[in-house]
């Protein structure tokens, strides 16, 4: 509609009619629609983000897993790229958004093995490294949830095919003719066929896999502090802030451009982005002194991460306000779920399935209530969420499509799985999971370095650690075998349902288990009558108060000191042997392993690796 409005001139005065055009608010235009390269180098700028997130979760994986992984880990997240990249040029874009003729509401069709003329050349490309990246950050989701566990074949072979997994769902949600787009679901940055593909994965690529030797069974205790085994915690928070960068470009990116009013929607995702980690954070916080009265590092990075993947549906049409709760929630779903998992006895190491798969169905049941119609671009959401007085279908259509992506997700990796299971199979075997899949799969020997790894097999349980009381005193009962529970219990069959560890850490004492019987019960008789003999002497000459209390701790720590030096002068040429690894123990070491499989059974003593390969 145009008006005819006068202005006056600046230079002679004179009116100078001059006509403004009204320009509507919204221009219906595809998702995947660009105008000119300003929408294409935003775009490509938030892919490249995007794909800085495959290091933050190398760094995260890596750094929850025990040390001797975390090479393994890290050539895992490159494999999906590598793999996973390629296998979306072949065939996953065709299936995303491909527009030959032959395209359906359940397939897109066109385009394999990418290419395009100059014609089209930008916005194709463009829109295939986005979704690339989209592409390789659902497959590299798993690498977390079966760390430590599947062999670097079969996972090179999954990355590959796991593109198959995601680019269908992708082509429901955003294709042009994709049946969850066309009843109007709702999913801006990718949170069902990104996320919930990735969680849904990962949970059935680890249940398939069984847990971790020793995963669930401990001789500590139920009432033992509530730990994390991490190798790296400083790579876990730094892990964290990279995932945290790459989704500010996986939210703003999503917006498919900046033209027009796309530009106010990417501004408004990067603000909701950040409010609801803000909610997950102080969610974390809370519960992590709540439940351990410490800050837990896990339990921090997992809830931040939550709530960032709840809010990824919803990012560009909600409120900031509103994120918050969002991401609140998605925090406590994630963590709860995590520790949930733990009681079921499903080994996820870094949490990836709560996380991706609890915290995006949360954040697509979100948009059902919250979502806001998109009067900028009416592209990505046409309808006002159940609490902004909206039609309840719209909960019902994101139901629908959590519901159908994760059945979807289950049939295809079952299946992928079970191939890869009965052609080369899937995990590692027992002794190369004990040794770690970084001296296994790449030849990196840590065993000198690293006294976690300095355990061999045996016929039968030949150890000799024994536990040291509250204060650094030694027990009676635990230095004579015959008092020795462990003792008695190393020849009793192992366990069938997993493997019985010992809860320890690494000491800056040291023991010997491979010393011959004799000369072990020699060695510990004689230590024990020296402990014996200085507790008898300290007990006439000290005081009850705190300075006999200092003396005794002195004493106790100089017989410790003697203890040690007592292996230099057994050793000929007065070094310790390699097999020395002293577990800070709280009950008698015995480590019996059972494979997930059942099929044969291995008991092992803390010994040096390196016999192992003899």
């Amino acid at each position: 509609m145009a008006n005819s409005v006068t202005n006056s001139s600046l230079f002679d005065g004179t009116s100078v009619p001059f006509t403004s055009i009204e320009l509507p608010t919204t221009i219906p235009r595809g998702r995947d629609t660009m105008d000119g390269p300003g929408d294409a180098v935003w775009i490509l700028t938030s892919a490249f983000i995007i794909f800085t997130m495959i290091s933050g979760f190398g760094l995260v994986e890596s750094g929850m897993v025990s040390r001797k992984n975390e090479a393994n880990i890290m050539v895992k997240n490159a494999v999906d790229v590598i793999f996973g990249g390629l296998g979306f040029w072949m065939f996953g874009f065709a299936f995303t958004f491909g527009k030959d003729e032959g395209a359906n509401a359940f397939s897109g069709y066109g385009s394999f093995f990418t290419d395009a003329e100059e014609t089209r050349m930008g916005d194709v490309f463009a829109l295939y490294c986005f979704q690339a990246s989209f592409a390789t950050t659902a497959t590299t989701i798993v690498s977390g949830a079966v760390a430590e566990r599947m062999n670097l074949k079969a996972y090179i072979i999954f990355a590959f095919t796991n593109t198959l997994t995601y680019c269908f769902p992708a082509h429901w949600v955003w294709g042009d003719t994709g049946w969850l787009r066309r009843m109007g679901v709702v999913d801006m940055g990718g949170a069902s066929p990104v996320h919930l593909v990735g969680g849904v994965a990962g949970l059935v690529a680890t249940i398939m896999l069984k847990p971790r030797a020793g995963k669930f069974k401990s001789c500590s205790g139920v009432n033992a502090p509530l730990t994390h085994k991490m190798g790296s915690p400083t790579n876990v928070l730094l892990g964290m802030f990279m995932l945290w960068w790459g989704w500010l470009g996986f939210n703003c990116g999503s917006t498919f451009g900046v033209s027009g009013g796309r530009w106010k929607l990417a501004s408004r995702s990067a603000v909701c982005t950040i409010n609801a980690s803000c909610g997950g954070g102080v969610f974390a916080t809370f519960y992590s002194y709540f439940k351990c009265n410490r800050l837990d590092i896990p339990f921090f990075m997992v809830g931040v991460l939550g709530s960032l993947v709840s809010i990824t549906a919803i990012c560009g049409v909600v409120r900031p306000g509103e994120s918050l709760a969002i991401g609140f929630i998605g925090s406590a779903i994630s963590i709860l779920g995590w520790q949930l998992l733990n009681k079921l006895k499903i080994d996820d190491p870094v949490g990836a399935v709560p996380t991706h798969a609890g915290g995006s169905i949360w954040g697509m049941l979100a948009v059902g209530l919250f979502v806001e119609k998109d009067t900028l671009e009416n592209t990505f959401s046409s309808t006002y969420g159940a609490f902004k007085g909206g039609h309840v279908k719209i909960l019902g259509v994101q139901l629908l499509a959590c519901v159908s992506i994760t059945v979807w997700t289950i049939i295809t990796v079952f299946m992928q799985l079970y191939i890869i299971e009965k052609t080369v199979g899937l995990r590692f075997p027992l002794e190369e999971e004990i040794l770690g899949a970084d001296a296994c799969e790449h030849g990196i020997d840590q065993s000198h370095t690293r006294p976690e790894n300095r355990i061999r097999p045996v016929t039968g349980s030949q150890n000799r650690v024994f536990p040291i009381g509250n204060g650094g005193h030694f027990e009676e009962t635990d230095l004579n075998p015959k008092n020795n529970a462990s003792a008695h219990n190393s020849g009793r069959e192992p366990a069938n349902d997993d493997t019985e560890l010992q809860d320890c850490e690494e000491s800056d004492t040291e023991s010997i288990s491979e010393l011959s019987p004799a000369r072990s019960l020699e060695h510990n008789k004689t230590t024990h009558r020296k402990q014996h003999s200085s507790s008898h002497e300290s007990e006439n000459t000290s005081d009850s108060n705190s300075a006999g209390n200092v003396f005794r701790k002195r004493r106790d720590k100089a017989l410790l000191s003697a203890r040690k030096a007592s292996f230099f002068e057994i050793n000929e040429g007065g070094e310790l042997p390699n097999e020395c690894s002293q577990p800070k123990a709280k009950v008698p070491v015995v480590i019996t392993l059972t494979p997930a499989d059942d099929s044969r059974e291995l008991k092992l003593s803390l010994n040096d690796i390196r016999k192992l390969t003899k």
